[in-house]
């Protein structure tokens, strides 16, 4: 008996999913596109029709025109009586999403193509996409105006990097992966085929620490940053450097008339930044630096220590060309750099905009990377990590509560604690950030997250 093709295992995993999603459903508007996706969903009605549910099938495509798997979809729900009409059904309960999925290239919909998507924007009926919403992109996770937003989104084969970043998670609510039997032959042929684009973050191992451990052991971090009006930014940043485990925190605050003590945090040391010795601590610098932090930059790029540049520090990287050669030197030196930036910090780096950066959230962690020879944490809804001789990371926690200011100095602090633990600076990054987004995940819902209570509960 021969064995179904992929566009047979992709509409029975599509139909199955609307089964586990919605049960009870009766009317069940299946949107076809012209190529392979609508294909998948006209394999996916011809299911749902056996198990006898009520198929609605619209279809964009054409027998004569349409791929051959797709026209042959099409001949075999048409033989099992599936209604396939021209006409946009109403009163369904539930859609399911097959017009374009990888089809889309960045262009608005148009056409009948648009007014489906519009069709099914205004139905009050959850939505389950095959491989992707229509009107996502599969690689950066930008979508265009006009896009579904679905509640469930099935990747088969692979999961795609633009469900996890940029519009990605609003657009396709709970991911599921089938890899449609094919699993196992991937994995045989893994030599053969290319890298992935991307990974996503996995939860690190917690470890117990050895008893016979001292204050020591876990070494030290200091905060460099805090001009006038902002030290409050360094003070997030050194408390969360604190509960993430480092041994001692130092603070060097670049207002002259800050208080000596932090009452609420009274283990926190303060130093002035001149009597700091550099190589013998993590450098968390930028965090509310202004700019007085850009007369430091020299030295502290010039420290044998790993260093995390967040903020103020960053900016001062676009106006200063000679240190961006400091940070070269650094990565042929083997010395540890973590860069920290949000997209607007991105864009400048990069001499482009925020939304250039939000368009292809990958290529600019990628781009980030090469030009700086470090490891690039690019914040934002699916933080990216990008780091040399390593595949690009896609964090899969957080959510909008991290939206908020201070957030990023807590961040920066982290990543600073699991260096001075001995962490690289790749596994720093993907372990600090996850840990970071999953404080908010676990966070209560209608309690609001500041991040002076994320400091806390980072670790």
């Amino acid at each position: 008996m021969p064995q179904p093709s992929l566009m047979q295992r992709a509409g029975l995993a599509s139909a199955k999913l609307v089964l586990a999603v919605a049960p009870h459903a009766q009317r069940i508007w299946v949107a076809c596109g012209p190529g392979n996706n609508g294909g998948d969903g006209l394999e996916a009605a011809l299911h749902l029709k056996q198990w006898g549910k009520q198929p609605l099938v619209t279809w964009l495509g054409h027998a004569d025109t349409a791929p051959a798997d797709a026209a042959s979809a099409y001949q075999r729900a048409h033989a099992a009586g599936v209604q396939i009409s021209t006409q946009l059904p109403d009163q369904v309960e539930v859609v399911l999403d097959a017009l374009l999925g990888l089809g889309i290239q960045r262009r608005e919909p148009s056409g009948e193509l648009a007014h489906a998507v519009q069709h099914m924007l205004a139905c009050a009926a959850p939505v389950v996409a095959i491989d992707l919403p229509t009107g996502l992109s599969a690689d950066s996770g930008a979508a265009c105006q006009l896009h579904v937003n679905a509640h469930h989104t099935l990747c088969v084969l692979t999961l795609k990097p633009g469900c996890f970043t940029a519009q990605g998670k609003d657009a396709c609510g709970t991911v599921w992966l089938d890899d449609l039997g094919a699993g196992e032959l991937m994995r045989t042929m893994a030599a053969a085929m290319p890298s992935p684009d991307a990974m996503l973050a996995a939860a690190p191992a917690l470890q117990a620490r050895p008893h016979a451990s001292h204050k020591g052991s876990f070494g030290d971090v200091a905060v460099i940053g805090g001009a006038p009006g902002m030290t409050g930014a360094a003070l997030l940043a050194a408390r969360a450097a604190l509960y993430g485990g480092a041994g001692r925190v130092f603070v060097s605050l670049l207002d002259a008339m800050h208080p000596g003590v932090d009452m609420s945090q009274p283990e926190l040391m303060f130093r002035p930044v001149e009597a700091l010795d550099f190589s013998a601590c993590t450098l968390v610098c930028g965090c509310g630096g202004g700019t007085a932090v850009a007369p430091l930059l020299p030295r502290i790029l010039a420290a044998a220590s790993p260093v995390v540049l967040d903020a103020d520090a960053l900016n001062s990287l676009v106006q200063q060309s000679d240190l961006q050669q400091q940070l070269a030197k650094r990565a042929a030196q083997g010395l540890p750099t973590v860069l920290t930036p949000h997209p607007l910090e991105a864009a400048r780096l990069l001499a482009c905009s925020a939304p250039d950066i939000q368009a292809n959230r990958l290529q600019a962690a990628r781009e980030l990377c090469a030009m700086f020879n470090c490891t690039v944490v690019l914040k934002g809804s699916g933080t990216v990590i990008a780091s040399p001789g390593h595949t690009p990371v896609i964090n899969p926690t957080g959510n909008a509560k991290l939206a908020s200011g201070g957030t990023g100095d807590v961040l920066a602090g982290r990543v600073g604690a699991r260096l001075a633990a001995g962490q690289s600076a790749f596994h720093a990054a993907c372990h600090a950030v996850y840990q970071h987004g999953l404080a908010a995940d676990l966070w209560p819902a209608l309690q609001p997250l500041t991040a002076s209570a994320l400091a806390k509960h980072a670790s």
